[in-house]
């Protein structure tokens, strides 16, 4: 059936218990299959797996990538299968909305792992025990749960805000399942294509995959000789390199420094070109100005002037310059400024996003005592008066008996949980856009005025408002769908919760397998939390923020700080043109900056796929229906989608068999 919802007359008149009673009346489906056991256990299984994708993309280019329009597909099509086949009946479209809720939820619960988790790793040089991050993720996650839903009936039944991210996702179902022609299975079969060919090419570039088949399986290494498996060098410059060598041909460097130690290579990454695809040109376009920035001008003279050199490590051993020495050295301070002026001038500038709060905590309630029509299908109110002290409590101590944080400190970060979560879903409501990334910054540097000798003090307090903040605006952007399509939404909320639980048992492992795997003599080290192929942006961002409030500006180049000043400067030009534009002007200032801290050749494979779902979306995005459309254009998230997942799931196989083997 079509969507139904009210006009805007009826929004800005009708009380809030007239929207509800024309909600119970025209949209619930209270009769209808929502969170079953076969919805849950999918949309925990779905959840670990997707999450685990979003730690691999999120860890190369510290942006979270959306999981729930991906889940919406594959249940859908999994069980229409099934159906087909006889095997069981097929899905409700509030099963499928259930498992979104669950697989999304799973998505957020890795964005710790890559972001203040992993910079106090990087600053305290202390790996942070695994049931240590399951205890902390899963407390401020749940926190999250509990702070949304006072403000769920506010948002969503009261205001009846878009939530453009949870409307699509909305859409999406309700024309897989009602939709003509096979949209859905259209759809399920392009993600299912692309995805295997995606992990098809991701094996034939992986040494593990490679070494499993050409030397486990296919024993070449017997009836061969070989001695180190064939694999196709996805740093597609490497054939030119080696063919270099052998004819003494000509090796690209500016001012005397070799490209590759820049990190200029050219590389053929598939989730790269799905994330491009997901991002847009504009975005890909700011990161791409940044990288050429940083790694083809600034970068060069740096080195040339010797304020980016070889350093001598603990054990005296020469750490050459690289990538990864360039931005820790030098590019990190002003790609880390650049990112934090941006979202700050973007955030000050929209104060309607600080009045909510406000209007949210002063108005009044215009249903009258007594008069709840939808009590027994809402989470109750009691459940969050009474969870969220106890939680905020439960995790002030735990900060500060895992991390150190002075118990005092944490507990003056809890009231501005409530401050930053109105202004985060109120953003997430109208724009999609959640400013965590800025308001987690107000936070650290908070925290930061008040001790400067512990980082902890900073990074831990700051880490718990961002995800607890960025947690309840993310479900209520879940429970937008649902309220859509006529939903529970205590079902969703016990959804969320199973999806914290799934996401934080999949990617606390594989955050050790992929980031702090055992060296030689069985031990593990934080130094192996950055490397070429992860370069963990978000990260970086927040160790640069608490060494800047620890050890201050003073012990930095002149350069850098130069660069700093002009950095700033840059961003708030670009985002008061962007703003004086109404959104006009291309450039982003937080992209830029992420450009610099994001390896070049990941920035550029970025580029190549926005630029080519720019192109296709000028040629076909004017014939509707076509194939061309279907492909490109209303099957861009499945593409991409599926290139983001098949590369890597593979990716994340291939570091399991490496350990295996």
């Amino acid at each position: 059936m079509a969507l139904q919802h009210l006009t805007d007359e009826q929004v800005r008149t009708w009380s809030r218990a007239q929207k509800d009673e024309w909600w119970f009346k025209n949209v619930f489906r209270g009769d209808m299959a929502q969170l079953s056991l076969r919805s849950g256990l999918t949309g925990f299984l779905l959840g670990g797996v997707l999450a685990a994708t979003s730690l691999y993309i999120g860890a190369k280019t510290g942006i979270s990538v959306g999981v729930g329009l991906t889940s919406v597909i594959l249940a859908f099509a999994m069980f229409r299968i099934l159906a087909q086949l006889g095997w069981a009946d097929d899905y409700t479209i509030l099963e499928n909305n259930c498992t979104q809720s669950i697989a999304t939820a799973a998505g957020y619960v890795v964005m710790p792992l890559i972001s203040s988790l992993g910079a106090y790793m990087l600053v305290t040089d202390r790996i942070i025990p695994w049931w240590q991050m399951m205890i902390w993720m899963t407390i401020t996650a749940t926190l999250g749960v509990l702070v949304a839903f006072p403000m769920k009936r506010r948002f969503i039944n009261e205001d009846q805000l878009p939530f453009p991210e949870g409307r699509a996702c909305g859409v999406v179902l309700d024309s897989l399942y009602n939709g003509e022609g096979g949209e859905g299975m259209y759809k399920a079969a392009l993600l299912a294509k692309v995805a295997g060919l995606a992990a098809f090419y991701q094996a034939i570039v992986s040494d593990g995959w490679m070494k499993l088949i050409q030397f486990k399986l296919l024993r070449m290494d017997k009836w061969a000789g070989m001695t180190e498996p064939w694999v196709f060098h996805d740093r597609l410059d490497e054939y030119y390199y080696t063919l270099a060598v052998k004819a003494d041909l000509w090796i690209p460097k500016i001012l005397g420094t070799d490209f590759r130690v820049l990190g200029l290579r050219l590389t053929l990454d598939a989730a790269m070109l799905g994330v491009g695809g997901l991002m847009g040109i504009a975005v890909a376009t700011s990161c791409l100005i940044g990288a050429v920035m940083n790694f083809v001008v600034l970068a060069p003279l740096m080195i040339q002037a010797g304020d980016i050199v070889q350093r001598i490590s603990p054990t005296g051993a020469v750490i050459p310059i690289s990538r990864v020495e360039i931005v820790n050295q030098w590019s990190m301070w002003w790609g880390v400024t650049m990112m934090v002026a941006g979202s700050l001038t973007s955030l000050l500038a929209k104060p309607d996003l600080f009045l909510a709060v406000f209007k949210a905590f002063g108005r009044k309630k215009n249903a009258p005592a007594g008069s709840d029509l939808l009590s027994h299908i809402e989470v109750p109110l009691w459940i969050s008066y009474i969870g969220v002290p106890v939680m905020g409590v439960l995790a002030a101590y735990t900060a500060h008996l895992f991390f150190g944080v002075p118990m005092g400190m944490a507990l003056i970060a809890l009231p501005l949980i409530f401050v930053l979560t109105v202004i985060c879903t109120n953003s997430m409501a109208l724009t999609s856009w959640t400013p965590t990334g800025a308001l987690s910054k107000i936070t650290q540097f908070s925290m930061g005025a008040i001790d400067r000798s512990n980082p902890a003090a900073n990074l831990i307090p700051a880490g718990m408002t961002s995800d607890i903040a960025s947690n309840a605006a993310n479900l209520l952007s879940d429970i937008k769908p649902g309220y859509m399509l006529g939903g529970k939404p205590r079902h969703q909320a016990i959804g969320h919760v199973i999806g914290i639980l799934a996401g934080a048992l999949s990617c606390v492992p594989l955050y050790y397998l992929l980031f702090l795997p055992k060296n030689a003599e069985g031990v593990r080290s934080t130094a192996s939390i950055i490397s070429e192929q992860f370069a963990m942006p978000a990260a970086v961002q927040w160790r640069g923020v608490a060494e800047i409030i620890a050890k201050g500006l003073h012990g930095l180049p002149t350069s850098a700080l130069i660069a700093m000043g002009v950095a700033a400067a840059c961003a708030i030009v670009i985002e008061v043109l962007r703003m004086v534009t109404k959104g006009k002007f291309p450039l982003s200032s937080v992209s830029i900056g992420l450009g610099v801290v994001l390896p070049p050749e990941s920035t550029f494979a970025m580029w190549v796929g926005a630029m080519i779902f720019w192109v296709m979306g000028r040629i076909y995005g004017k014939q509707p229906g076509s194939t061309g459309w279907k492909r490109w254009v209303d099957g861009c998230e499945p593409v991409c989608a599926g290139l983001i997942s098949g590369a890597a799931l593979m990716g994340i196989g291939n570091a399991i068999v490496n350990v295996l083997i």
